[in-house]
C-alpha cells in the first residue's frame, strides 16, 4: 500500500476515537465511531485472500449495522427531546438499543461471533488495533452515559461475554483467536463494574491494554499464529516466550502480577454492591481463562511438539534477533505495577 494512503489511514483511526471521547455531542461521536470503522476496512483487506476478504466484509457489516442503530437512536432522542445528547427523560428503549449497538461494536455476548472470525483472519499488527484501540471510543460512550443505562441489561452482557470469553478460548490452538476470547471475557470484567464504579473501567481498560501490546509484541516476533509455531520458537527467542509466559498470567489474573489488580477491585466493589453471585462466577469463570493460558504457557515451554526431522535442535543464534526497546518496558508494566495500586485506584 502506498505509504501516504498508509499516513492518512493511521492518522484517521488515531482521529476517530480520540473525537468520540472529547465530544459531547452524539452526532460528533457518531462520525468519531464512522472514521475509525472505515478507516481500518482497508487494512483488514489488504492482503489479497479470501481469509481477509472474508473477515472485512463480517467486520463491516457488524459494525455499520450497530452505526446505523446508534444513528437512529440519535435521531429519534433529537426527534423527541431536541437535544443532541441523552438525558434523564430519554426514552428507555432508545437507551437499550444505545446499549445494545455499542456492545456488538465491542464484541460483547451475544454479539461477540464476529470478532474471533476477523482477528483470526487479519495480520497479527492490525488484530491488535482492532482489540485495543478500536475499543477505546465505543467505552468511552458507555462511560459518559453510565448512570442512564439499564443495570439489567449491562449485567446480562457481561456475564455473559465472562462466560463465552472462558469457554470459547478453552478449546482453540490459534492465537489469534485466544487473544480475541481475551479480549470477550475482559470487556465482560468491564461492562459488569460500570453502572457501579466507572473509574474502574477505564483502569481495567488501561490495564487490559497494557497487557495484550506486549502479548501482541511477542507473537509478532515470532510470526506466531499457531501453539505450534510458538512452541517451536524456544530455541529462536527464549527470553521472549519467558516474557510472554508471564504475560500470559497476567492476563489471567494471577496474583501478585498486573492483572489481578483490576479483578480484585472489581470483585470488592461488586461485593460493595451486593452482586456476591454476580462476583462469584466471574471468579470461576476468571479461573477457566487462567487454565487456557496455562495450557499456552505449558504447550509453548515445557513440551516439544513431535517433529519428523531435528528442526528444534537446530540452534538460531547465528540470526540477527530484531531488537525490541519497548517490549521490556511494557512486560516489566504488565507485571509488576500491583505495588503501585492504591495510586492506581484513588
Amino acid at each position: 500500500m502506498n505509504p501516504i494512503t498508509l499516513i492518512i489511514i493511521y492518522f484517521t483511526i488515531l482521529m476517530g476515537p480520540v473525537i468520540t471521547m472529547s465530544s459531547s455531542n452524539l452526532l460528533l461521536m457518531w462520525v468519531g465511531l464512522e472514521m475509525s470503522l472505515l478507516a481500518i476496512i482497508p487494512l483488514l483487506a489488504n492482503k489479497k485472500s479470501p481469509r481477509s476478504t472474508e473477515a472485512a466484509t463480517k467486520y463491516f457489516l457488524t459494525q455499520a449495522t450497530a452505526s446505523m442503530i446508534i444513528l437512529l437512536v440519535i435521531i429519534l432522542n433529537y426527534k423527541q427531546s431536541g437535544m443532541w445528547t441523552l438525558q434523564q427523560q430519554t426514552n428507555n428503549m432508545l437507551l437499550n438499543m444505545m446499549l445494545i449497538s455499542l456492545a456488538m461494536k465491542l464484541g460483547l455476548a451475544p454479539f461477540h461471533y464476529w470478532l474471533p472470525e476477523v482477528t483470526q483472519g487479519i495480520p497479527l499488527h492490525i488484530g491488535l488495533i482492532l482489540l485495543t484501540w478500536q475499543k477505546i471510543a465505543p467505552l468511552s460512550i458507555l462511560y459518559q452515559f453510565y448512570q442512564l443505562l439499564s443495570p439489567t441489561i449491562t449485567t446480562i452482557l457481561a456475564i455473559s461475554s465472562v462466560f463465552v470469553g472462558a469457554w470459547g478460548g478453552l478449546n482453540q490452538t490459534q492465537t489469534r483467536k485466544i487473544m480475541a476470547y481475551s479480549s470477550i471475557a475482559h470487556m465482560g470484567w468491564m461492562t459488569a463494574i460500570l453502572p457501579y464504579n466507572p473509574n474502574l473501567t477505564l483502569l481495567n481498560l488501561t490495564i487490559y491494554i497494557l497487557l495484550t501490546v506486549p502479548m501482541f509484541i511477542t507473537l509478532m516476533t515470532n510470526s506466531a499464529t499457531t501453539i505450534n509455531t510458538l512452541s517451536l520458537a524456544w530455541n529462536k527467542t527464549p527470553m521472549i516466550l519467558t516474557m510472554a509466559s508471564i504475560i500470559l498470567l497476567s492476563l489471567g489474573g494471577l496474583p501478585p502480577l498486573t492483572g489481578f489488580l483490576p479483578k480484585w477491585t472489581i470483585i470488592s466493589e461488586l461485593l460493595k454492591n451486593n452482586c456476591s453471585t454476580l462476583s462469584t462466577l466471574m471468579a470461576i469463570m476468571a479461573l477457566l481463562s487462567l487454565f487456557f493460558y496455562t495450557r499456552l504457557i505449558y504447550s509453548m515451554s515445557l513440551t516439544m511438539f513431535p517433529t519428523n526431522n531435528n528442526s528444534k535442535m537446530i540452534s538460531h543464534h547465528h540470526q540477527n534477533p530484531k531488537h525490541n526497546f519497548i517490549l521490556p518496558t511494557l512486560t516489566v508494566l504488565s507485571t509488576l505495577t500491583l505495588p503501585l495500586s492504591s495510586q492506581l485506584i484513588t
